[in-house]
């Protein structure tokens, strides 16, 4: 699915965000910069040791990256030149500011690529693996967010959500259908 929020593509594809041919890709890290489960391990076993060197020395400079804050790597053995790191809130039911950190992941990201003169983004669903934020919830936010983004701001070519289920990819598709609408 594609929409266009001024010169930019926004696109939903199912899929499998190392493998994405973007200049960069968002990945949903921890706060530790070191790696772990889902599309975190996934990225750094994919990208290679020059990832966590990357983020070892982020890490030695500022300490870890705080929730909603972004940081940006090389993309190591990947196709994307970039990672950039943003970490999700922990759903906790959805009353210790969950909505606001997580579209702070996506502006900061967002910003971070525009300071890079990044032009093309994958993004994927941030929070709803292990941190159980609710898929429709989580939907609505991020494409809200870089939407938002996206009519403020030019520079980008494509921002694709690149969206692992077919479960999620509905979800996220029905949440843009919705916003589209309204």
């Amino acid at each position: 699915m594609e929409i266009r929020i001024n010169d930019t593509r926004l696109t939903l594809v199912k899929g499998d965000i190392t493998l994405q041919e973007t200049e960069a890709i968002v990945n949903a890290a921890n706060s530790s910069l070191l790696g772990g489960g889902g599309v975190d391990g996934a990225i750094h076993r994919a990208g290679g040791p020059k990832i966590l060197e990357e983020c070892k020395k982020i890490r030695a400079r500022q300490g870890g990256c705080p929730t909603g804050e972004a940081v940006i790597t090389t993309g190591g053995n990947l196709k994307a030149k970039y990672v950039i790191h943003t970490v999700g809130p922990i759903w906790r039911g959805g009353n210790s500011n969950e909505p606001q950190l997580l579209k702070n992941c996506y502006i900061n990201s967002l910003k971070l690529a525009k300071e890079n003169n990044i032009k093309t983004i994958s993004f994927p669903s941030i929070s709803t693996g292990a941190y159980r934020y609710p898929v429709d919830k989580a939907a609505v936010i991020a494409l809200s967010a870089v939407i938002e983004f996206l009519r403020k701001n030019n520079g980008f070519e494509e921002v694709r959500f690149v969206l692992f289920s077919d479960e999620i990819f509905d979800t996220y598709k029905e949440a843009l259908t919705s916003l589209c609408s309204n």
